[in-house]
């Protein structure tokens, strides 16, 4: 060890004045203590130096294991061969032999001041031992003072006795080492890297543990490293995650002395601690300083019948604390007494650490890597199974177990592969697919007849999938289709493949895949039916495919409607529904007919998916949120189903229509940042509509330019993003592109036979694009088409829209009569159509002030902003206050709330919540100081707060309460206050 000695003052001033005694002739022993690399050398090392300068004569004599069975070998080396003494060689252990070295001794005394330093005398032999404590006895009025370094570290075999715990206290000067506090071990850090910042350096700090020998160490690899120039940004150089990255190694060789120093008891301790330490790193209970763990899922409760417990919440803390020094103690087979006396000792001099759920970790994951080192893997393993199979005799959490058994080879007994699917389930349960999918991995490892294999692989290809790897997904369900299994297991499998392989654009080998599955169902019909509505859905993906599977359907459906099946038949209600062949009443008839057939387990979820999709386009809001419930809560949470997804979109289609904005934004994440898919799925659309109906324009640019479409397969996903591109293109002014946006949606989706309204109202989005353009006629003819298909769907929504837009396109008498009768429609709708309400109310305010009617108009305005204004509806509150100040309404009409904020508001906001300075946020965006307060002020209106402290409240305060404000006298017209965007 090198480098300065720290915390060290009270040791030195000991020495300094017990060297004083003695040159005085009062001799005394000074016992310094402390664990191995607390520095104890470092500090008798000093004291040699110091007597040196004093005039002291130095004998020295540093123990080691090998001279434990020579008698007098710490002595001879002290005292050295002396012509006077022959007769003296090793083996002499008789009393005239420790008589004549002593008088040896005294006659150098008698020549002058002496200091005898012995490091590390408990490793010394026993008769040099017991002639020291002699010694020690007989020098308090000689000129000799004795240093003895002593280790004094709690180990698991028990050590020998301490040299001076049969002396008198009166003469015996002992210091103990403590560990380096903080403080001085960071002393040291920037010492050795003077650029050192707080978090580079409290990293070495944890790493060193109090440990001078280790701290060194480390700063000598660090220092000495190739890579040292380049420095981390905090100015040390970041730390490796295995000692194997260190050069030159000086950090493990020096916690490999440690350990040897500890002896093979307590090395195994600290390995198996270091093992066992290893799997909590990935174990999802609270046992981390990084937060809490997820709550426990319904319906796990402890035991279930296993002898272990499910659940995992942040309270449960079975196997810490005394329990856990048993559990140790069986994985290194020590005695559990001295191994919970070893967790306390190396705790309080700073080498373990207590974690947030009360288990002791090694200081830093650098040290846990050092003390694994050379460790053979099959002593790990050992390690793991033991700790796994304690851990289930006591009935420990269920994961806690599976995360040991993660690190074991194959345990050929029945609970081992119990233990790893429980686990699989409650990470299913926890929404945690990596986590269940490394437990079914393991499982698969151990012996396991075919169905059950097939099984396995089922699941865990579903799992992959879910963790976003589709390449591996594949590769296991294609596995888990040529394993011989019953037949519902081979629906199973085929079904989660040919899902995988469409979500990879890959239909055509799907649909080969649910083919051949079909093929091999002889002689059941029910797997069949299952299969043949499973096609149908996935062919959705590739038109050809999809008229041709449709097509047989229809005419299956007409002569024999028992080999459609259920599911099959509901299908057909969803393509009639999208085709305009049927009305909303109709359909919903329908579906209600078949959801009270009973139908077999594996085709309910077609039938429960496909129903809310038909609800939803009906309007039949709450009935499709139910159904989505029963839909999601009735799907096996670790297999892959095509109707998962579908049930979700729906889900997001339901929130849409009902105007949730800020629910649909949550639900995207960030829409800001990267895609996690090369091209636009459902969510992506409704959150593009979403930032244009809450005023969000420039993020709804950039989302909207966010993928590359010319490259996204055939799907109904890319035409309802095309048709939300649309619809920001339209409010941003291009009306061209937007036209170009709609009309594109349509010729796909008529190409899919989806000519309905229910899914993409394209035609009144492109006529009133074209109005806006000023193309009349084509905007009249694409309105009137979508009445008529609106007619016969027949729903207020469709209807209303339908009507208003026509209204708007034909003008005069005629179309303020049909703009009333979209207001009438929507007025009366059971169901909430508080958006094209709004949007009716505008294009009817608009028409009576074109027909010169200012009053009814200004009414009909004032009742689309409030109603705008109650919704959150920004850009259409907007567009009224815009319409009234045309029909020359006074007073003001301001958006508020964290919804109103433009782009660049936000931006700035988010910057002054994050402790930016207003210069700060000039220089980063490259605005002008004076930019940054005049958007400041008005944020703090928006926002309604006055001081900087209030921002990241008021930014993250919930969408319900950042909806426009109307403002001003309630005597006068509102009209909003014009200002940059």
């Amino acid at each position: 060890m090198t480098g300065p000695l720290r915390e060290r003052d009270g040791a030195t001033a000991l020495l300094v004045a017990e060297t004083e005694r003695a040159r005085s002739g009062s001799g005394g022993l000074v016992l310094l203590r402390g664990a191995t690399g607390t520095g104890r050398t470092a500090v008798l090392e000093s004291a040699v130096r110091h007597a040196a300068d004093r005039g002291l004569r130095v004998l020295r004599a540093r123990c080691s294991p090998e001279d434990t069975g020579m008698p007098f070998a710490t002595v001879l080396q002290l005292l050295g061969p002396v012509p006077d003494f022959p007769d003296l060689a090793p083996g002499l252990h008789d009393r005239g032999s420790a008589a004549r070295l002593w008088r040896l001794l005294l006659s150098y005394a008698a020549e002058g001041p002496l200091l005898v330093a012995v490091d590390d005398v408990h490793l010394a032999d026993a008769p040099s031992r017991r002639w020291l404590r002699e010694a020690v006895r007989r020098v308090d009025r000689l000129p000799l003072l004795l240093v003895v370094g002593e280790r004094s570290q709690y180990d698991i075999d028990p050590g020998p006795t301490g040299l001076a715990q049969s002396l008198s206290p009166s003469l015996v000067r002992a210091h103990t080492l403590a560990p380096l506090g903080d403080e001085a071990a960071a002393g040291l850090v920037r010492d050795a890297f003077p650029a050192a910042g707080p978090h580079g350096t409290a990293e070495v700090v944890r790493a060193g543990a109090g440990s001078p020998m280790l701290l060194h160490a480390l700063l000598d690899d660090l220092r000495n490293h190739p890579h040292t120039t380049g420095l981390a940004p905090d100015g040390v150089p970041p730390l490796p995650e295995t000692c194997a990255a260190l050069y030159p190694g000086s950090y493990p060789a020096a916690v490999s002395w440690w350990l040897k120093s500890a002896g093979p008891a307590t090395a195994e301790v600290a390995r198996c601690l270091a093992a066992l330490e290893q799997a909590w790193s990935d174990d999802g209970a609270a046992a981390t300083a990084e937060g809490p763990a997820p709550e426990r899922a319904p319906g796990h409760g402890p035991d279930h019948g296993h002898g272990y417990a499910l659940d995992h919440g942040p309270g449960h803390a079975r196997g810490h604390g005394a329990d856990f020094a048993g559990l140790l103690a069986t994985a290194a087979g020590a005695d559990p007494a001295r191994v919970d006396g070893w967790l306390t000792a190396m705790t309080r001099i700073g080498m373990l650490r207590h974690d947030t759920a009360g288990r002791p970790r090694w200081a830093h994951p650098l040290l846990r890597d050092a003390v694994l080192t050379g460790w053979p893997t099959s002593r790990r393993e050992a390690a793991h199974r033991a700790a796994a199979e304690t851990m289930l005799n006591r009935g420990e959490r269920v994961e806690a177990i599976a995360r040991h058994l993660l690190r074991t080879p194959p345990v050929p007994l029945p609970w081992a592969l119990r233990v790893l699917r429980d686990a699989a389930t409650v990470a299913v349960h926890d929404a945690r697919p990596r986590d269940a999918a490394a437990y079914l991995r393991r499982a698969l490892a151990e012996p396991l007849a075919d169905d059950r294999r097939q099984r396995l692989l089922t699941e865990l290809g579903s799992l992959e999938y879910a963790s976003a790897d589709a390449a591996a997904a594949i590769a296991r369900l294609a596995e888990a289709q040529h394993l011989p299994a019953e037949p519902r297991d081979r629906v199973r499998a085929a079904v989660a493949l040919g899902t995988a392989l469409a979500g990879r654009g890959e239909i055509r080998t799907a649909l080969d895949v649910m083919r051949r599955t079909e093929g091999r169902l002889d002689g059941h019909p029910g797997l069949a039916r299952t299969v043949q509505t499973a096609t149908a859905l996935l062919s959705d993906m590739d038109l050809a495919a999809r008229q041709e599977i449709y097509g047989r359907l229809f005419e299956t459906d007409g002569h024999s409607p028992e080999l459609v099946g259920t599911a099959g038949q509901i299908l057909l209600v969803r393509y009639a529904a999208t085709a305009g062949l049927i009305s909303a009443g109709e359909a919903m008839t329908r579906v209600r007919a078949l959801l009270a057939r009973p139908a077999d387990p594996l085709a309910e979820p077609f039938l429960l998916g496909t129903a809310a999709a038909v609800a939803q386009w009906a309007d039949e809001l709450d009935e499709a949120d139910r159904l989505v419930d029963r839909g999601l809560a009735e799907q096996h949470p670790a297999l892959l189903h095509p109707m998962q997804h579908a049930l979700l979109n729906t889900r997001a289609d339901i929130a849409a229509a009902r105007g949730h904005h800020t629910a649909l934004l949550g639900a995207a994440g960030d829409t800001t940042g990267p895609r996690s898919r090369p091209w636009p799925t459902n969510r992506d659309a409704h959150a593009l509509m979403a930032l244009v109906h809450t005023g969000r324009a420039e993020e709804a640019a950039r989302l909207a330019h966010a993928f590359d479409l010319s490259r996204a397969p055939e799907s109904w996903e890319l035409n309802r993003f095309l048709y939300a591109r649309g619809v920001q293109r339209a409010a941003a002014g291009d009306h061209a592109g937007a036209v170009h946006d709609f009309l594109e949606c349509g010729r796909r989706q008529a190409a899919r036979e989806v000519v309905s309204p229910v899914v993409t109202p394209w035609r009144t989005a492109a006529a009133e694009s074209r109005l806006a353009l000023g193309g009349g006629q084509e905007a009249l003819d694409l309105a009137a088409e979508e009445l008529r298909l609106a007619q016969t769907w027949n729903t207020p929504r469709t209807v209303g829209r339908a009507l208003r837009v026509l209204g708007s396109a034909t003008g005069g008498r005629r179309g303020l009569k049909l703009a009333g009768e979209a207001v009438d429609i929507l007025r009366e709708a059971p169901a909430d159509t508080g958006t094209e309400l709004v949007e009716a109310l505008l294009a009817q305010g608009r028409q009576l002030l074109a027909a010169g009617e200012r009053g009814r108009a200004r009414d009909r305005l004032r009742e689309a902003a409030d109603l705008a204004e109650r919704r959150g509806e920004v850009r259409l509150f907007t567009l009224a206050g815009l319409a009234l100040r045309e029909g020359g309404a006074r007073g003001s009409l301001t958006a508020t709330g964290s919804g109103a904020l433009t782009g660049s508001e936000r931006r700035i906001a988010e910057l002054a919540a994050a402790g930016r300075t207003n210069t700060e946020i000039a220089d980063l965006l490259h605005l002008a100081r004076r930019t940054v307060e005049t958007h400041l002020t008005s944020t703090y209106r928006k926002l309604g707060i006055r001081r900087r402290t209030e921002l990241p409240a008021a930014l993250t305060r919930s969408g319900s309460e950042s909806r426009p404000v109307c403002a001003g006298p309630a005597t006068t017209d509102r009209i909003p206050a014009r200002g940059p965007d």
